[in-house]
């Protein structure tokens, strides 16, 4: 996982359900992947989150900031709105990363997930029917 190539990419809208938060983040992602970890189905509600990841600079706040509810330290957290409750995105790998909850995209992105990851922790009322690897824990980890 490297930073983007494209420095120039043009920019993408994301917002909650309720659209009190708002952001920008450049199409520019480095990987996208779906995440079946008891934490993504939890903060999401649903069988997986799919998330893509980039460089936490390309990622901007354009409005309400101050709705904001972080779960985590300044360094590593999750960012949900604090009205309505939806994941905006995760602040990982030491803080310098963002993994954007997808489905908070309002504009498409170009990238699209190319994997399965934590299915060992999937939901057991949820089967994977589509042919993208599958992975017990992080990728490259291959299933048991």
């Amino acid at each position: 996982m490297t930073g983007s190539e494209k420095p120039n990419a043009r920019i993408l809208a994301g917002e909650c359900y309720c659209r009190a938060v708002r952001y920008e983040v450049a199409d520019a992602f480095s990987y996208a992947l779906n995440c079946h970890c008891s934490n993504c189905r939890r903060t999401t509600g649903s069988a997986f989150k799919p998330f893509a990841g980039i460089e936490y600079s390309r990622l901007r706040l354009v409005g309400g900031e101050d709705q904001r509810m972080i779960y985590g330290d300044d360094t590593t957290h999750d960012a949900h709105c604090a009205r309505c409750g939806s994941l905006l995105y995760s602040r990982v790998r030491e803080g310098k990363w963002a993994h954007v909850a997808m489905g908070t995209l309002v504009d498409a992105p170009s990238i699209r997930p190319t994997a399965h990851i934590f299915v060992g922790s999937k939901a057991p009322w949820h089967e994977i029917t589509d042919t993208l690897p599958q992975y017990r824990r992080h990728a490259g980890d291959a299933q048991g």
